[in-house]
C-alpha cells in the first residue's frame, strides 16, 4: 500500500450528521502553531480533506482561515464543498456571549457560516473580554498571585438555548457538544429544542467508550473521535508516556501486516469501521495522504474485536488531571 498512497488519494467515507454527510477523515488543528497552520490547511485541502477540525482555543483559527482563503481562491475547492468545524470556549457559557464568540470563529475562519459549532467543554469560566485576552485559555487572571481557573455558575441549558439561536440566526449549520458523558446526554435531549447533531469525544482502542457510542447513536447523534491515534499528541505535554502507544501492539501490527497498511492506517480505519468520524492531526505530507486512504482496506471481525479488546478505560484529555496540575485546580468531569 506504500506505493499507491504517494500517488493516489482517496476520498474517506463520509458519516452522516444530521442530514448532511461529513468526510469521516477531517484534519485536527489542535498544536498546529501559527506558523504553520495556514500551510498545513492548504496542503491538506490539496490532497483531498474536505474536513477541518477547528476551535477557538486552537489560536491559529486566523491562520486556517489564511489556508482556506488561499485553497478557494486557487480553485482546489469551493466553501461549499467543505465541512469546518469550530468550537465554543468555556469563557463564553452565558448567552450574552455566544454569539460573540462564534461570530469571531467566523471573522477569523474568514466564513460566512460554520458547518458545525460544539460546547468544546461542559464546563463554564468567568468570561475574559476578547480585548483583554484572546484566546482566553483557562487561568483568569495570569498576573493574580496563585493564577488559576475561576469557574462561574451558568447551567449547561442557557448555552444550549444560545447555541439554538446560531442555527436560527443562520450562522452556523448544525450544533453539538464535546467531552459530554452519557448522564449530560440525557440531560440535553429533556431540554434541547434542536438537537445536538454531533458528539465529540476522545476515543482510541485505549478507550472505546462503546457505552457512550451507543448512547449518543440511540438519540440519532454522530460520533467523531478526536486523539484517534491515542497518547501521540500527549507525550510531548507529558500528558502520555512513549510507552503509552497503541501502534506497537500486537494485534495492531499483525493487522497492519495482513493488509499492508500502517499501524496507524489500521487504527483510524477501526475508528472509521465502528462507525465514528476521526480528526487526526499531522502536518507531514505523506501522511496526511495516508490518513486518507482508509478505503483500500478493511479490518476482519477478528481483527476489530481484537483490537477493541485492547480497551483500558485509558484517558489522555482528563480536566480532573490537567486543570489541577497546569491551573491549580481540580475539575473532574468524568467519574
Amino acid at each position: 500500500m506504500s506505493q499507491a498512497i504517494q500517488t493516489q488519494a482517496v476520498q474517506a467515507p463520509a458519516i452522516k450528521v444530521s442530514s448532511k454527510s461529513m468526510p469521516a477523515v477531517g484534519l485536527g488543528l489542535w498544536k498546529i502553531d501559527q506558523d504553520s497552520a495556514a500551510d498545513a490547511v492548504y496542503e491538506a485541502i490539496k490532497v483531498g480533506y474536505r474536513h477541518l477540525d477547528s476551535a477557538a482555543d486552537y489560536d491559529n483559527e486566523q491562520q486556517v482561515g489564511e489556508g482556506i482563503a488561499r485553497a478557494i481562491a486557487d480553485g482546489l475547492c469551493s466553501r461549499e464543498e467543505l465541512w469546518v468545524t469550530s468550537k465554543l470556549w468555556n469563557t463564553y457559557h452565558r448567552a450574552e456571549h455566544v454569539e460573540a464568540a462564534c461570530r469571531r470563529s467566523m471573522d477569523d475562519l474568514g466564513l460566512g457560516y460554520i458547518d458545525l459549532y460544539l460546547v468544546h467543554f461542559p464546563i463554564a469560566l468567568r468570561y475574559v473580554d476578547f480585548n483583554h485576552r484572546y484566546p482566553a485559555e483557562w487561568i483568569f487572571d495570569h498576573s493574580a498571585e496563585n493564577p488559576g481557573m475561576e469557574l462561574d455558575q451558568i447551567p449547561l441549558s442557557e448555552t444550549w438555548g444560545a447555541m439554538e439561536q446560531l442555527v436560527e440566526n443562520g450562522l452556523v449549520r448544525q450544533i453539538g457538544v464535546c467531552n459530554y458523558s452519557a448522564a449530560l446526554l440525557h440531560d440535553l435531549m429533556s431540554y434541547a429544542r434542536i438537537k445536538p447533531a454531533m458528539l465529540q469525544i476522545e476515543s482510541h482502542p485505549y478507550l472505546t467508550q462503546e457505552a457512550l457510542l451507543r448512547t449518543a447513536r440511540s438519540y440519532n447523534m454522530a460520533v467523531t473521535a478526536f486523539s484517534p491515534l491515542g497518547s501521540l499528541s500527549y507525550v510531548e505535554l507529558n500528558m502520555a508516556g512513549a510507552n503509552d502507544t497503541v501502534l506497537s501492539d500486537p494485534s495492531v501490527l499483525a493487522a497492519a501486516q495482513r493488509t499492508g497498511a500502517t499501524a496507524a492506517q489500521v487504527v483510524l480505519r477501526w475508528g472509521i469501521q465502528r462507525g465514528t468520524a476521526v480528526i487526526p492531526k499531522t502536518s507531514n505530507p505523506q501522511r496526511l495522504i495516508e490518513n486518507l486512504t482508509l478505503t483500500e482496506f478493511s479490518l476482519s471481525d477478528e481483527e476489530m474485536d481484537a483490537i477493541s479488546a485492547l480497551n483500558q478505560n485509558r484517558r489522555f484529555n482528563d480536566p480532573a488531571q490537567f486543570c489541577e496540575a497546569a491551573f491549580n485546580t481540580f475539575h473532574s468531569i468524568y467519574d
